[in-house]
């Protein structure tokens, strides 16, 4: 269905078993605790799990460790729901198994959804089904690739490395058609509080809103689509 047009990336470390891009010169997460960021960011941002339901669809730009994917499996388990959550995500850069691995091995608590992620990860599967989660990960650039997506999110995790070192996945007509598939009442949720991250969502379509952010950062953007 999608035509690949993926690079490894490459990858260093730093304070142990934090990953950084070689490419952006960025870390995929935050240094301390990246699962809290996720919650804090990605999933209370979306105001998730409280809006989870049958068929909910969460899409990301940016894959990475598949971190935010892990949390949100976790998240619909422990909520009670039935079936599989839907998870879209975008990663014109994909990491390796073994730095997937090793990035996610400093949560035990995620081992029984991490583990057979790893697995089939490093077998090259891209279509994946763990505990509760439908995964599908769309590699390439995803200012091709989203265009040719026939779904919409009901959540939007936007991950991308930071405006300044990725500015490709902060795109205005990239982010316009992030809102083009969203549905009303859809939102979206990101680390980013720069300006004209704010002001491109804005123009887009979205209701946006600046608020606190998680550890170092003292801001981030959510929003949702009227």
């Amino acid at each position: 269905m999608f035509a690949c047009g993926a690079q490894k990336a490459e990858v260093t470390w730093q304070e142990g078993d934090v990953p950084v891009s070689v490419r952006f010169a960025d870390p995929y997460f935050a240094l301390g605790n990246g699962l809290a960021e996720t919650r804090h960011v990605f999933l209370a941002g979306n105001d998730l799990p409280e809006r989870f339901r049958p068929g909910f669809q969460i899409a990301e730009l940016g894959f990475g460790t598949g971190l935010n994917a892990l949390a949100a499996a976790q998240a619909w388990n422990e909520s009670g729901q039935s079936g599989h959550l839907n998870y879209t995500s975008f990663e014109a850069f994909p990491i390796g198994a073994r730095e997937m691995e090793r990035a996610l091995s400093v949560w035990p608590e995620l081992a029984p959804l991490a583990e057979p992620l790893v697995r089939a990860w490093g077998a090259g599967a891209r279509f994946i089904e763990l505990l509760g989660l439908r995964l599908t990960v769309v590699e390439g650039d995803a200012r091709e690739m989203l265009t040719h997506w026939t779904g919409r999110a009901d959540a939007w995790f936007l991950d991308g490395f930071s405006p300044s070192r990725n500015p490709e996945l902060w795109e205005e007509a990239l982010l316009a058609d992030v809102a083009a598939h969203t549905p009303p009442g859809g939102t979206f949720a990101t680390y980013s509080a720069a300006s004209a991250v704010r002001n491109r969502l804005s123009a887009a379509g979205f209701e946006v809103e600046r608020v606190p952010g998680f550890g170092r950062k003292r801001h981030m953007t959510r929003g949702r689509q009227p």
